[in-house]
């Protein structure tokens, strides 16, 4: 089961749960397409984009439940990075994993992390 990653405030996530749809973050509605990473992906995204940033999840999403509305594009150096066209439906996800910052200033993964959700 191939699974792409979602790193978002535990807040907005919160709200996902409560409704069953995660509609995106701020950046996300304003790019019009939910950002995700694959594992390989994720440390960079999290200490590019949310460096510092305390009370996040990381959300493993399975890639097979999204259908044609994934698209993985050329980004960041001509990385292709997984784009969901769409909202998320909270039933697409897989495992919830909190995302602490740790004593190195660096987001702490969860262990094992990439091997299984």
């Amino acid at each position: 089961m191939p699974l792409v990653y979602k790193i978002c405030p535990r807040d907005l996530w919160a709200a996902a749960e409560a409704t069953g749809r995660f509609t995106g973050a701020p950046v996300d509605v304003a790019d019009g397409f939910i950002h995700f990473s694959t594992a390989p992906q994720a440390a960079e995204t999290a200490a590019r984009h949310f460096a510092g940033v305390h009370d996040l999840v990381l959300v493993a999403v399975e890639t097979e439940v999204l259908g044609d509305a994934l698209r993985f594009e050329p980004s960041r150096g001509g990385d292709l990075f997984p784009h969901l066209y769409g909202d998320l439906p909270v039933s697409a996800v897989r495992a919830v994993h909190d995302l602490p910052v740790g004593p190195d200033g660096r987001h702490a993964f969860p262990r094992g992390f990439g091997d299984v959700a």
